[in-house]
């Protein structure tokens, strides 16, 4: 079997909420295409509920986008503690986290279910399974904590 970074990283290490670059792969052309670690919350010691986490699914396909160019998608950990980011290009930890604070802010601050996309059952596989209340109570959250730049210790952006 392969062997999967996420399976190596020592969860008991990390201090969440960070952004960590879990890997950059070149193509055949050279395009680069990264995978990101978005941690909102400390492994095994919290979990973000499934409503609110996919509530912050969707507006987060869509303000990240807003913030930064070449986001590919946005999915979240089955685990429940945060998300993978993968884009074209390379982009700095601290981009990352200036992008995600803002979105972040945004949902805690400013957005209204009419804003969330994707919440029915055209458009939606579980439409039901939702909560902008968790999401913003969430968000509050992360941004609140704040978010680092480095996984292992605390550079707050």
């Amino acid at each position: 079997m392969a062997e999967v970074e996420s399976f190596t990283l020592d969860h008991t290490k990390v201090k969440a909420p960070y952004v960590r670059l879990i890997s950059e792969e070149k193509g055949k052309s050279g395009d680069v295409i990264s995978n990101y670690d978005l941690r909102f919350v400390q492994p095994n010691e919290n979990a973000i509920p499934t409503a609110g986490l996919h509530t912050i699914e969707h507006l987060l396909a869509d303000l990240l986008r807003d913030e930064m160019s070449g986001i590919i998608d946005c999915s979240p950990f089955g685990c429940r503690t945060g998300f993978h980011l993968i884009t074209w290009g390379e982009h700095s930890t601290t981009e990352i986290a200036v992008a995600l604070k803002k979105a972040l802010k945004k949902i805690a601050d400013e957005i209204e279910w009419e804003d969330v996309q994707g919440t029915d059952i055209v458009s939606c596989g579980n439409y039901r399974d939702h909560s902008l209340f968790s999401a913003k109570e969430w968000a509050r959250k992360i941004v609140e904590d704040g978010i680092s730049d480095q996984p292992f210790e605390r550079h707050v952006v």
